[in-house]
């Protein structure tokens, strides 16, 4: 759940990749070399049970990615599979290339800006919108190469960066909502609560408010356990036909390099690619700057260790991601659980890459689970999410107001992109007019000009 953010410090990783000053390694042998496990006082059990709890936190997304990107047009089973194999790419690619102990996984919140805004509001296909995440995922990369990322990172005023996240957060829980039958539309008021003496809104508020409860209590696994509860209630209840548990993974063939980039270069898909690039980079950056900071991977000078590698393997994992099949794979939050389990090395993610792969032999568990179970995770995840609002200056109205309308009218609009293009204009019109403008970034002022053009002319 990649959009919680720590707290605003530069994100940009601009000096050479420190190296600890510690004692030579006292063990030898192939993970030691790999990984620097004394180095780094941990051992090859602690890091495998650090890896086992980052992927029991964080194993949701195998059940509720593929249902949400089957609302997209995509076959469930290819989806699944896709989801399983990005988010072990990811893993692989962060432990053994930036030695971070952190999991990654197709992005929540971006997955249903990719569906219900890009798919089903805009009217793109799925390849087009696959496109957008391989186009996003490239300029990331190139920003992250470059000298462009730590301008234009430092350059987005906090306040709107924190609103973005709880924006996307408000999004979420509404898609939840309305997946669960809890929010149901009205004639006459839009939207109006649902009938909660049906089955499917009842199990999902009881799913949503008893991952609340285990979280609480730090409970292991709370959503994992939540989802799989609530399931096994719709099936005492006839409402889940069980299919069993083992089987040989899907076809990846639906969705294996099925991106249409030539639909992408379209004016109006500009705000669609900035909106994943965006989302993701302050997602990524929020991130791995908390995780650093509880895996003591922060030196005593205030570096980051292997920082820069931690940015390059988040953002190359988006471009494979596309070429599988899915949204943009970003860092996950739940890896601080495998931190507080001790983890330490990319041998935690690397764990985590393996329990991903073996993930792909379940896939008739992952299609039993009901849309209802999934719902109560989204309502969860989007709670949490909006936590980033708590940062904001409220008593700065020319902060405040930008990031309320950005964080509102995504929702309202049921669009990331057009959310933050009107945030954004929003920002730059109000610091203006209040003789604030020294304020304005240039780069603000040209993002003003391109949403502005995209509301006049598309």
């Amino acid at each position: 759940m990649e959009s919680r953010k720590t707290e605003a410090t530069p994100l940009a990783d601009t000096q050479p990749e420190a190296t600890y000053s510690k004692s030579r390694p006292s063990r030898t042998g192939l993970l030691e070399r790999i990984f620097k496990l004394s180095l780094h006082g941990t051992t090859v059990r602690t890091e495998l049970l650090a890896g086992l709890t980052t992927f029991i936190t964080m194993a949701y997304i195998i059940f509720v990615n593929p249902n949400i990107m089957a609302d997209a047009g995509i076959d469930h089973g290819a989806a699944f599979v896709a989801t399983c194999i990005a988010a072990a790419l990811g893993c692989l690619l962060m432990g053994l290339y930036a030695n971070w102990p952190v999991g990654l996984a197709p992005g929540m919140g971006l997955n249903a800006f990719f569906t219900y805004t890009v798919v089903g509001t805009m009217g793109y296909s799925w390849q087009t919108a696959l496109g957008a995440v391989f186009i996003s995922g490239v300029i990331f990369m190139i920003l992250t190469l470059s000298r462009v990322r730590e301008w234009l990172l430092n350059s987005i005023p906090v306040s709107l960066r924190y609103a973005m996240g709880a924006g996307v957060g408000l999004f979420l829980g509404l898609i939840g909502l309305k997946t669960a039958g809890i929010v149901v539309d009205s004639p006459a008021t839009l939207i109006k609560l649902g009938s909660l003496r049906e089955p499917g809104p009842l199990l999902a508020a009881i799913c949503f408010l008893m991952i609340a409860v285990l979280s609480y209590h730090r409970v292991f696994g709370a959503i994992l356990i939540s989802i799989i509860t609530v399931t096994l209630a719709g099936w005492g209840l006839g409402l889940v036909h069980y299919d069993g548990i083992f089987s040989m993974p899907p076809s990846l063939a639906p969705t294996w390099m099925a991106m249409d980039i030539a639909g992408v270069f379209n004016v109006s898909m500009i705000s669609v690619v900035l909106a994943f690039l965006f989302v993701h980079m302050f997602d990524t950056a929020g991130t791995l700057m908390g995780v650093a900071q509880r895996a003591g991977l922060v030196n005593d000078d205030g570096r980051i260790e292997n920082l820069s590698r931690a940015l390059k393997a988040d953002s190359a994992s988006s471009v494979f991601g596309a070429m599988v099949g899915v949204p943009p794979v970003t860092s996950y939050v739940e890896s601080a659980s495998g931190v507080a389990a001790g983890g330490r090395t990319g041998l935690t993610a690397v764990t985590v890459g393996v329990l991903f792969v073996a993930a792909m032999f379940f896939a008739p568990l992952a299609g039993m689970i009901p849309a209802y179970a999934t719902a109560g995770a989204l309502i969860y995840v989007a709670m949490l999410m909006m936590g980033g609002m708590a940062h904001i200056e409220w008593d700065e109205a020319t902060d405040a107001i930008p990031a309320i309308v950005t964080a509102i009218m995504m929702p309202l609009t049921f669009s990331v992109a057009d959310g933050i293009a009107l945030g954004f204009i929003t920002y730059v019109v109000l610091k203006a007019c209040t003789g604030r403008h020294k304020e304005i970034s240039v780069s603000l002022w040209a993002l003003c000009a391109i949403f502005i053009a995209k509301f006049v002319f598309l």
